[in-house]
């Protein structure tokens, strides 16, 4: 297979990673030399035995492999939020086909650079918050450490539990057309990519399995567990240590990687609700109270970690977090404070600290910086401005003019002059760096047929890539760089490589001549308790969401349920009858289907239709089908790591799917009842693969306990308040009504299995209020309800807890008195004994379900989510 075009060449000026080497600049040679540099240039030995193994793989092409891994990164859902994405709050994560491959030699070269580098950073943590040293000799500038906002006093001399600042660092690195690799900017607050790169070999590795075994390709699984290893030694707890890592929510930009990661590495997935801090000690509030927390893995920005201390506009932090890291209680990873170091005007001043701390000259170059706060340094810049990039000091910083970064020779002469005025005014707040030519590696690329170059749907074109390689601690003071990392593509005609300006990402592959690790999975030693905790342990917010999801989907089930019965009965053959019209407005408005203000059926039946139509796919007043559905997207969002891939398809599909048929037939104007219970029929079907995933896929642990009683809530209060109504309208003493009524509870069949046609009220009661073999009946989910909210408080079997008591007994309803009635009283226009009693005991239990539904949900809100009512600890098994 030819998979390499003949003039795949990097673009002039720019290191080739696929030839290694510089691809002549203009001036050095023609057009057509360059090609024919490119057509004769033979590849560098890894990628020639990329592309030869490629070739002996078998039957699928590059384009098969491309449309797989697309479809696989699609089914897994791996996301990157994207804030300034108008089409919604979530895309799928961009991965190329081909991985940067990086040679054994060139790999020693970063991996020791990047271990100095890490060894150099935490010596300037240390003395910057320790005796400071280096500011007293001149070698940093106050500025850049003092002034700058992510410098917290509140640490300063405070040394961090198990002696070490930063656990884990990021460094950015582009190949120059020299060949050589260097430093373009590092990242020490919380640094992004150890989860997407994890997806990314997965994915990769799969499509070329024959090329990853037999090209000696250095495994990542030993690094992370040396990682959380080196985490559990330095905590307090040692070996026992209960380790978090702390999310921002599922609204920040990498949520999808932090939940990932926390899978991965074993880790509880918490936000700053989730953590509570009393007597200088981390908690993290579950169902079963307080559970000490020793450890925390924190992707949430430094100033935003205590509201106490630092911004008290955070609501992503813990209140007393910084008091409980003083007191030596809690190891947190990155030690708080280490914003300052990815100032990008710090690298200029890192080979002197090295020489200084270390006595050693870097060995992984930075680019040319000059920080313009520095007079010499400033005049030394601005004649450079054009072929430089002027970069913040203090990047997103609230408290300074930050700006985003700038390529001098994207500007025009005026632009320039303009930059330089701006420089010498705010000379501290800009740094300038050298541009470098980022190297560019082969990626594929799709394409419509009539733009085929060697293969079909798609070619080979070079893009600028740059490297984002981790170093993790793996002991007090010692760490190790993952083997490989995460490489970031440009997109076309694009020389800055970022993933929120369209860009893509792609595997590494570092090489070996050595023994490759075969470690696949990471497996940390658990003790018996440590195991029996994690089986246990479910976070309140986690349990407050789960218990929502259920609600929702609940509420969605039955709105869609009686969406379709009211369409079906405005257009059926009762369509006449004014307590059915009744009952169907009134129920339509109790669930919001439609809006108070709408004419009632029995007014204007086709305006009550209409406007029940059009509310389906609205997410604005009523609160109709998609209103609940895109409520159950969200809500599973916050709870993604609990549900199975299939589950979450079928939770996205749902809502997409019923918005855009929605959407689409209400570009035509007004669309028919008909394409309306079409599309409510294909939610139907969703609905049922939703619910039977969370039926026969969770597992059954106190969070699963709490989505079913949410469930049953919505359940009890729905089906008691319909048939209530039902009663009150008269709907249930005629025929559409009353077979209304058994469909809305979901047991036409069953009904006419066990009594045929009869309409006898006694039989629909008999039914659907105390038969508890019907998932469906009032007494079914009133014991089953029971039943659960005693599991959920560790009663013994049998035993009953507050909570429970307050749903009715069902083993006290009995058919006879629910079943006696009352005469209603003569009126005009109705001679007594002409119309049906009245339901006095059975209009009283149904209130009473309705009633029990709301007191029950208050008490669980009070009781295992805001701990603020009656303590009753959870003990599911």
């Amino acid at each position: 297979m030819s998979a390499i075009p003949a003039g795949c060449a990097a673009a002039a000026g720019h290191f080739d990673e696929l030839r290694g080497a510089t691809t002549p600049g203009v001036s050095e040679a023609s057009t057509d030399a360059i090609n024919s540099i490119a057509t004769s240039a033979s590849l560098t030995g890894a990628w020639s035995q990329f592309f030869e193994h490629i070739s002996d793989d078998g039957a699928l092409n590059l384009k098969q492999r491309s449309s797989s891994l697309e479809r696989q990164i699609r089914d897994n859902g791996v996301t990157y939020n994207v804030y300034a994405d108008e089409g919604g709050p979530q895309r799928p994560w961009s991965l190329d086909l081909f991985p940067l491959i990086i040679e054994p030699d060139h790999w020693r070269q970063i991996e020791a650079g990047v271990t100095q580098r890490m060894r150099l950073l935490e010596r300037v943590m240390a003395d910057v918050y320790g005796p400071q040293q280096l500011l007293a000799q001149g070698l940093l500038p106050p500025a850049l450490v003092q002034g700058h906002p992510g410098y917290l006093r509140a640490m300063h001399g405070v040394k961090p539990v198990g002696g070490t600042y930063l656990h884990i660092a990021a460094f950015d690195l582009a190949r120059g057309p020299d060949g050589n690799w260097w430093v373009i900017s590092q990242r020490c607050q919380a640094p992004s990519g150890l989860g997407y790169l994890l997806e990314n070999r997965l994915a990769i590795s799969g499509q070329f399995p024959q090329a990853f075994q037999a090209m000696r390709v250095q495994r990542l699984a030993g690094t992370y567990r040396a990682l959380m290893e080196s985490l559990k030694q330095m905590s307090p707890a040692g070996a026992d240590s209960h380790l978090a890592l702390l999310t921002p929510g599922p609204y920040n930009e990498t949520y999808f990687e932090h939940a990932y990661l926390a899978r991965y590495l074993g880790l509880t997935l918490v936000e700053g609700s989730d953590l509570i801090v009393r007597d200088e000690r981390l908690y993290l509030k579950t169902l079963k109270g307080l559970v000490p927390v020793h450890g925390l893995l924190k992707r949430v920005d430094d100033e935003y970690l205590d509201p106490l201390e630092l911004r008290p506009d955070s609501t992503l932090g813990v209140p007393g977090l910084l008091q409980a890291i003083r007191a030596g209680h809690v190891l947190v990873a990155n030690a708080p404070g280490s914003a300052f170091l990815e100032s990008p005007a710090l690298l200029g001043f890192l080979p002197a600290l090295s020489q200084h701390l270390l006595g050693e000259e870097l060995q992984l170059p930075a680019l040319p910086t000059w920080w313009c706060g520095e007079r010499s340094a400033m005049e030394e810049a601005l004649p450079r401005l054009r072929d430089c990039a002027i970069k913040p000091t203090y990047p997103g910083s609230p408290s300074h003019d930050s700006f985003v970064s700038v390529m001098g020779q994207t500007l025009s002469p005026s632009e320039l002059d303009e930059w330089a005025e701006r420089i010498a005014r705010q000379s501290d707040e800009h740094t300038v760096q050298a541009y470098l030519p980022l190297s560019q590696m082969p990626t594929w690329q799709t394409a419509e047929p009539d733009t085929l170059t060697d293969e079909a749907n798609g070619r080979v074109e070079p893009r600028s890539v740059v490297l984002r390689v981790f170093a993790v601690s793996d002991g007090p003071q010692s760490w190790r760089v993952l083997p490989g990392g995460l490489a970031r593509v440009a997109g076309a005609e694009a020389e800055i490589a970022t993933m929120q300006r369209g860009g893509s990402s792609a595997d590494v592959w570092a090489l070996t001549r050595g023994e490759v690790d075969r470690t696949t999975l990471l497996q940390p030693h658990m003790t018996p308790a440590s195991m029996a905790l994690r089986k246990r342990l479910v976070t309140s917010r986690a349990a407050e969401n789960l218990f929502w999801l259920g609600r929702y989907t609940e509420r969605a089930e039955n709105a869609i349920r009686l969406a379709r019965l009211t369409l079906e009965g405005l257009n059926g053959e009762d369509q006449s009858s004014f307590p059915l019209l009744t009952w169907f407005s009134k129920m339509a408005v109790a669930n919001t289907l439609v809006l108070p203000g709408v004419p009632v059926a029995t007014q204007a039946r086709r305006v009550f239709e209409r406007s029940l139509i059009s509310s389906l796919g609205s997410t604005e007043g009523a609160t109709s089908v998609g209103y609940y559905l895109r409520a159950l997207k969200m809500t599973g969002a916050t709870v993604r790591e609990r549900l199975s891939q299939e589950h979450w398809r079928v939770i996205v599909r749902a809502e997409e799917e019923l918005f855009a048929r929605c959407a689409a037939h209400a570009s035509r104007g007004d669309y028919s009842s008909q394409e309306a219970l079409q599309v409510l029929k294909s939610a139907s079907d969703h609905m049922s693969a939703i619910t039977g995933a969370q039926t026969d896929r969770m597992t059954r642990d106190d969070g699963w306990r709490l989505l079913s009683i949410g469930r049953h809530i919505e359940r009890l209060s729905f089906l008691a308040s319909a048939l209530l109504r039902g009663l009150e309208t008269g709907s249930v003493h005629t025929d559409g009504g009353f077979e209304a009524m058994i469909s809305l509870f979901d047991s036409t069949i069953t009904f006419h299995a066990q009594f045929q046609q009869s309409r006898d009220l006694a039989a629909l009661i008999d039914l659907l209020v105390l038969d508890r073999d019907n998932p469906r009946s009032l007494a079914w989910v009133a014991h089953t309800l029971r039943g659960r909210l005693a599991k959920l408080a560790g009663c013994e079997p049998d035993a009953l807890s507050a909570i429970s008591m307050r749903v009715p007994d069902p083993a006290a309803w009995s058919l006879a008195q629910l079943c006696e009635t009352q005469p209603v009283e003569a009126s005009p226009g109705n001679e007594a004994g002409t119309e049906p009693g009245y339901y006095f005991a059975l209009n009283d239990l149904l209130l009473q379900c309705t009633g029990a539904a709301f007191n029950v949900s208050d008490a669980i809100s009070t009781t295992y989510f805001t701990h603020s009512g009656e303590t009753k600890q959870s003990m599911g098994t």
